[in-house]
């Protein structure tokens, strides 16, 4: 069976909302509720990880296991790679790395579930996920990502053959029969092997990922694999946005999050 460990990464700093991980939600702090989320929702271990000690003691304060990671840090990817090390140094070797990032409060743990099967299945290095916009706003908004996959109607899982913040692909003829026209919107929630998580923060920013500043480009620079799911439902609350950035949000949260 595999080894799954879920790292959380967290920063104390917040240009839209500061100290946002540690801000009260009906009695507990963000940070706590999305640990105690993915506790429930996916087998395996589960750590924070985070280059700020206010935070390794506020886990320790509701009993989540920390890791202070270096400082600096270009991306959340790097970030959790440092603490793999850390953590494979002390307790051996891991199979599965989830990604689950610190602010997701109102998002649904088991959306990794499929993701980490995938893994399993298909040996790609990542798997993640998309879902299918509905606006023909958002697919123009560079701030959605997007998803470039083959899918057939009726699929909802393939190869990632781009990201990009433009809108694509470029249909020609919309007109012609058995053409999926979706456009697949990347929600960014990411399931690696270990070992190609390692490799990726081994290697250096590609042509790509600078250029569209997704780091996720990296991976496909160097030729390893991604695979996607389309999923339906994202949040455990339908009402409440999915993560906490701004003040707005908090109090939406806040109401709808008992």
């Amino acid at each position: 069976m595999a080894r799954i460990i879920t790292l959380i990464p967290v920063r104390i700093s917040s240009e839209r909302l500061p100290r946002k991980a540690l801000l009260d939600i009906n009695g507990k702090s963000l940070l706590q509720r999305v640990f105690e989320n993915v506790r429930a929702a996916i087998s395996g271990d589960v750590a924070v990880a985070s280059p700020d000690e206010e935070i390794i003691d506020a886990c320790g304060a509701f009993g989540a296991r920390a890791v202070l990671t270096a400082k600096g840090l270009p991306s959340g990817t790097d970030a959790i790679a440092d603490a793999l090390r850390v953590i494979q140094s002390r307790d051996g070797e891991y199979d599965v790395v989830v990604d689950f990032q610190g602010d997701n409060v109102n998002v649904d743990p088991r959306v990794n579930l499929p993701l980490i099967d995938m893994i399993a299945r298909t040996g790609c290095d990542m798997a993640t996920c998309g879902m299918v916009f509905r606006s023909p706003g958002e697919v123009a908004d560079p701030n959605s990502v997007k998803i470039v996959m083959g899918l057939r109607q009726g699929e909802t899982e393939g190869r990632a053959l781009y990201f990009t913040r433009a809108a694509a692909p470029y249909v020609r003829d919309p007109e012609r029969v058995g053409v999926n026209k979706d456009y697949y919107h990347h929600i960014g929630i990411y399931v690696f092997k270990a070992s190609s998580l390692a490799r990726v923060a081994s290697l250096p920013e590609g042509v790509l990922e600078v250029r569209e500043k997704l780091e996720q480009l990296r991976m496909l620079e160097n030729g390893m694999t991604i695979r996607a799911k389309i999923i339906e439902r994202l949040k455990l609350v339908d009402e409440a946005p999915a993560d906490v950035n701004t003040p707005e949000e908090y109090e939406a949260v806040k109401k709808c999050i008992p």
